[in-house]
């Protein structure tokens, strides 16, 4: 699995960090940092992150 978040549309809401935040994280100054190819058993997490996402910036792709 691939994750990407496009950072021009990301603004900052952290939905994807309360929905996976094995995954995605916010630093010390509120930056969205996140693990762009996490393990598969975090794909439901990963997805609900996604949907939830109020910007739609979460791209998930599976190889």
């Amino acid at each position: 699995m691939r994750v990407h978040v496009d950072m021009t549309l990301c603004q900052t809401h952290a939905q994807c960090v309360f929905a996976a935040p094995e995954v995605f994280s916010l630093d010390g100054d509120d930056v969205l940092t996140y693990d762009a190819a996490p393990d598969d058993a975090l794909t439901d997490e990963v997805e609900l992150a996604a949907r939830a996402c109020p910007v739609q910036a979460i791209t998930v792709r599976h190889d």
